[in-house]
């Protein structure tokens, strides 16, 4: 029997290098004419039993994953191979970053006292084995989530010890406090000991103003460093959505650049416009230019490489472990 294809979003037309200040005021290269989507970005959605099966369990609980919130074109492999993503502290951002499809422009939810045991009760109903904690930004906390993220992974191991957990966390800056703060909260989830310390730059640097609006290069190269200051044993990881116009060199400088603060691990993805509110694509990235910049990546150092138009900041972690 063909299995059901995902529905992926329609494209549409219409230290420092940590810090450059070039990097933020750049503006994004005009929109190219109407891009069809290619073939290689079309999959089987997967075990639909497997999809609705997580559905039911985070609808009756009333948490969320990243895999559904952003429409993950991976998520039913992903299930079936035990793994999932779960959003804390609720589906709606404090920042508006131009290429993500999460819920932003209006007030964040408060917190949920119950929501780490409620994602550790999940994960042990759903038998997981590898789980990843991301939010959204929440720069109304006073530590910008962090002691949440500490939270819920005292929870899932209180009930699910065997299952290893890998963070994907925001900048932790949030405004307040400076620099000093944002070390403090690293260290927060740090000393939580995560499987893996994950943070996305996202794009290269000339295009972070317009394609990550609130967040900064040389930051989140800083999240990175900082993580291996504090426990050089923790692994780190850090991504890049390919498909802003950005050039070869651009990406090649970038993975330079993460290497320079001694970043661990890596994953290379193609972006798709989720809506017309969204950042159109300016290219698509061919299988073959990503298997070349994945062979790059690995020669630059990097011990894990996930490179390919469909890969996703959480595809296939847990065989990372």
């Amino acid at each position: 029997m063909t299995q059901p294809v995902e529905q992926l979003p329609q494209e549409f037309s219409t230290p420092p290098r940590p810090g450059a200040p070039a990097a933020d005021s750049a503006v994004a290269p005009a929109a190219p004419a109407r891009l069809s989507l290619p073939d290689w970005l079309r999959r089987p959605i997967g075990n639909a039993r497997d999809i609705s099966t997580v559905q039911q369990i985070i609808k009756k609980r009333q948490i969320h994953t990243i895999c559904e919130e952003g429409r993950c074109p991976n998520r039913g492999e992903c299930y079936s191979q035990k793994t999932a993503t779960f959003l804390l502290m609720g589906p709606t951002c404090t920042r508006s970053c131009a290429f993500c499809q999460v819920d932003k422009g209006h007030s964040p939810m408060p917190l949920d006292p119950e929501e780490p045991q409620k994602v550790a009760e999940s994960v042990q109903l759903l038998g997981l084995r590898y789980v990843v904690l991301t939010s959204v930004a929440r720069d109304d906390l006073p530590d910008g989530g962090a002691g949440w993220f500490a939270q819920t992974m005292v929870a899932i191991r209180q009930q699910n010890p065997g299952t290893q957990i890998e963070v994907l966390t925001p900048d932790f800056w949030g405004g307040t406090g400076g620099e000093a703060a944002q070390i403090e909260r690293i260290k927060t989830v740090v000393d939580a000991q995560p499987a893996c310390y994950n943070h996305n730059v996202e794009t290269v640097a000339r295009l972070q103003g317009p394609v990550r609006r609130g967040a900064k290069y040389g930051r989140s190269l800083f999240v990175l460093q900082q993580v291996k200051a504090l426990n050089p044993a923790i692994p780190t990881k850090s991504g890049l959505m390919l498909g802003h116009g950005e050039t070869e060199a651009e990406i090649l400088e970038t993975l330079r650049d993460l290497r320079a603060v001694d970043c661990d691990r890596l994953t290379l993805g193609q972006y798709m416009q989720p809506s017309l509110d969204h950042l159109p694509v300016q290219k698509y990235w061919t299988p073959a230019e990503f298997e070349e910049l994945g062979a790059i990546a690995r020669d630059m150092g990097f011990s894990h490489v996930r490179s390919g138009p469909l890969v996703r900041s959480s595809y296939h972690a847990g065989e990372e472990s």
